[in-house]
């Protein structure tokens, strides 16, 4: 592990090429290279560049991986001219360019080419692809896993690699790791195994918390890349008044603070256990403030196994929203003080525990909505009658928005997927009398594919938040809709 950590600094060591020298380069991944042994060194790269590349075939990944490693025997070799790497990889930069090129394609790529010698490969170095929001990996069973594996070791090895990691790449890369890892070593073992089905159910139920830490941690960065960490608290906080309504934003708010620093810190380490350690402790005050306030939580917390809680807390759906008191709005003093921004999530985290079936993404909505207000109307000349337009705007919006996405969510949350296509298309039906049967059919899909998609709290963010603005774009009547 430590090597490979090493590696990934490494990777990073090209940006600073200029200052440090053309020979730091080199001296560094050949060491990494010997260090390693070719075959680690070759995974490593394979496990990088599909992360970086996450868009990518599978085989514009294995003709760089190909190249790299290829550029790190040769010229790594004792002996060797010290130029070799160089010249080598000035070819590979020249290869990257030609309209011909074998490797993964990216709209940067031509800009990159513009350029000359080292500006060239800086620039080229940089180029990475957007994460994956929608994982495509899917396991396939055990048969066929051993039918591929016994085909052939190697090249299972890498498409297994290649797919997890470009679906799972935002996961901090000590968690991607080890379970591309254990997952290799547990197809190595049980396809040999005299009774395979019994040894994949049991190596399965043991790599099941670090299924679920790679899972989980994915979906944690890549809101925190998609959000920000202030955001972040917002989304963390929304997600745990909409399980547990019945807390206070004083028991809340610390834990949503928590969360996000937890993430900040872990999500870009190397460091081989953050995640594990800070997810460990964060369960822990987690079940110290809520399992007294909800038998749920305290079912979750009643587990020997920390994490496993934490992923039983993770899954809990949203509860029936209380009967409360009427929902108070910040006053325009409270929005434009020093504190506003924590009025503004008081009063966001108030609305979520009153619209439970409202997931974050939705609410994120509002919330962009309120920052971008308060930014324009605090700094305005009049700000208090910036703020009365715009809190009026609001008021037009809000309610039918919040109702649509309660009624949407909620149904799907309650019904069975069946059931809730039905109750979709019959929705429909009546809004569109006069649709066909095909079209009746392709907009129910459509609807349900967003549902299914963007209602579960753990919702891929970016596609989520687009999907929404074109919904909300869609329905805009006003022309000028403060949600959009």
């Amino acid at each position: 592990m430590k090597a490979a950590v090493t590696f990934l600094l490494l990777l990073s060591v090209a940006t600073h090429a200029e200052h440090r020298g053309r020979p730091y380069v080199r001296d560094k991944v050949c060491q990494e290279f010997k260090t390693m042994g070719k075959d680690d060194f070759r995974a490593m790269t394979l496990i990088m560049n599909s992360r970086k590349f996450s868009n990518a075939t599978f085989e514009e990944i294995s003709h760089l991986v190909h190249e790299m490693v290829s550029l790190a025997e040769t010229c790594c070799a004792d002996g060797v001219d010290p130029s070799c790497y160089d010249t080598g990889s000035s070819a590979l930069s020249a290869k990257s360019c030609s309209p011909d090129s074998p490797f993964p394609a990216h709209p940067g790529t031509a800009a990159c080419c513009l350029h000359q010698g080292l500006e060239q490969k800086l620039c080229l170095a940089a180029l990475e692809h957007p994460p994956r929001q929608l994982p495509h990996y899917v396991e396939p069973s055990n048969e066929e896993l051993c039918e591929a594996f016994k085909k052939d070791p190697k090249d299972f090895a890498d498409r297994f690699l290649h797919e997890y990691v470009s679906s799972y790449g935002q996961a901090p890369l000590p968690v991607l790791l080890g379970s591309t890892r254990n997952f290799l070593s547990m197809v190595s073992t049980c396809c040999i195994s005299p009774s395979p089905t019994v040894c994949f159910l049991k190596e399965k139920l043991q790599r099941k918390t670090l299924s679920l830490l790679t899972l989980m941690s994915n979906r944690a960065c890549s809101r925190l890349a998609a959000y920000g960490k202030d955001k972040m608290k917002f989304s963390y906080l929304t997600m745990l008044a909409q399980k547990i309504p019945s807390a206070s934003f004083e028991d809340l708010s610390p834990l949503a603070e928590d969360a996000a620093e937890m993430f900040s810190q872990c999500c870009d380490s190397v460091a081989e256990d953050c995640i594990q350690q800070k997810l460990s402790e964060h369960t822990t005050k987690i079940c110290a403030t809520l399992s007294a306030k909800d038998k749920r939580f305290a079912d979750c917390c009643e587990g020997k196994n920390v994490m496993q809680n934490y992923f039983c807390i993770s899954s809990l759906q949203p509860a029936v929203a209380p009967k409360l008191p009427e929902l108070q709005k910040p006053t325009n003093k409270q929005l434009c003080d020093d504190n506003g921004a924590l009025h503004t999530r008081r009063y966001m985290f108030e609305l979520a525990r009153r619209h439970t079936n409202v997931p974050d993404v939705f609410l994120g909505k509002l919330y962009d909505a309120s920052e971008n207000v308060i930014k324009e109307c605090c700094s305005a000349k009049d700000a208090s009658s910036c703020l009365d337009g715009k809190r009026q705007q609001m008021g037009t919006e809000l309610p039918a928005f919040l109702e649509k996405t309660d009624q949407l969510c909620g149904q799907y949350t309650e019904l069975n997927f069946l059931d809730f296509k039905k109750r979709l298309r019959d929705s429909i039906r009546q809004t569109r009398p006069d649709a066909s049967p095909e079209l009746l059919t392709q907009l129910t899909d459509q609807r349900a594919d967003f549902a299914s998609t963007c209602c579960p709290a753990n919702s891929p963010p970016l596609y989520c938040v687009a999907q929404v603005t074109a919904e909300l774009a869609s329905t805009c009547k006003q022309g000028s809709c403060m949600l959009v």
